[in-house]
């Protein structure tokens, strides 16, 4: 089949917040595509709307839950000449968001895809950081279970490069705390809230005083910027007794049990479990092995 009776998988950026954002391509894209593929139904309608345009192509649903059913029919679309427009909430798709898998698919298949470029948290959370924007990596969000996070922290600790992550405003205060713990409190760091929105909110410290910061709580969508490490500074090295056993404090506070804190501060910090445990109850390290002679 000649190339040019397939359609084109558009992937297109919409606002992270003000609608007057998006650009007049995305208002005519979603004017005139015959088919929409969003993550929610109701909001891209509700877009569509701010931006004084209607949909009147169809308009599938495209959330993480359904993206393995929906990819063979979105295909078979593209295969039989019909443009598709791909979108999410907010942002890119495929940054964190529903659409790596069919862009993937898309490609493998020899589909055209392109790009309608827009709004993006990460890039305008780099930009707004006054951190370091000339090498930065992204981690999206940090993995939910306190031993998957730790063991991904200690491997970015001696990271270089600027470091943007997502975070649920549920768990920012305990990420915070963590990457404390793994990159030393005193790192620069911002947060981003709400950005381009009514009550946008920019902060920035150490991830010390960020940690604190967020304690009490906070609502909304967050983005993290995280500086990289220093030559020289970083890891695990230079942890001593008093920081593994103020982690596993705050590992207790956060409903761990003493034990299962001992280990898991001994295997995410690279420790004996006997060191750990010798400062949390003595505040001094164990002993080092007896040797021959």
């Amino acid at each position: 089949m000649n190339i040019t009776d397939l359609g084109t998988l558009t992937v297109a950026a919409v606002p992270i917040g003000r609608p007057g954002d998006a650009s007049p391509r995305l208002a005519a894209a979603l004017a005139t595509s015959p088919l929409v593929a969003a993550e929610d139904t109701r909001r891209v309608r509700r877009l569509a709307a701010s931006l004084g345009t209607e949909i009147t192509g169809k308009v599938v649903s495209y959330y993480d839950a359904v993206e393995r059913s929906r990819e063979g029919g979105l295909l078979a679309a593209l295969r039989s000449g019909q443009d598709v427009l791909l979108v999410t909430d907010a942002g890119m798709p495929a940054i964190s968001d529903p659409g790596y898998r069919l862009v993937a698919a898309a490609a493998e298949a020899g589909l055209p895809v392109t790009v309608l470029p827009g709004p993006s948290a990460v890039t305008a959370a780099l930009a707004v950081s006054g951190l370091p924007s000339d090498r930065f990596c992204f981690e999206g969000f940090p993995p939910r279970r306190a031993g998957e996070r730790g063991r991904r922290f200690a491997g970015l600790a001696t990271e270089t490069r600027t470091l943007v992550f997502y975070e649920s405003p549920r768990r920012l205060a305990a990420t915070l705390a963590e990457l404390a713990a793994a990159f030393g409190a005193d790192r620069r760091a911002v947060v981003c809230r709400e950005l381009t929105k009514t009550h946008e909110e920019i902060v920035r410290g150490s991830l010390a005083e960020l940690a604190d910061w967020a304690a009490p709580g906070v609502l909304g969508e967050i983005t993290l910027v995280v500086g990289g490490a220093q030559p020289g500074t970083g890891g695990t090295a230079g942890r001593g007794p008093a920081e593994a056993a103020a982690e596993v404090a705050r590992r207790e506070a956060a409903g761990d049990t003493r034990r299962d804190a001992i280990a898991a501060v001994a295997r995410d910090w690279g420790l004996r479990k006997r060191e750990v445990y010798d400062a949390v109850h003595h505040g001094t390290p164990a002993d080092p092995p007896a040797t021959a002679g």
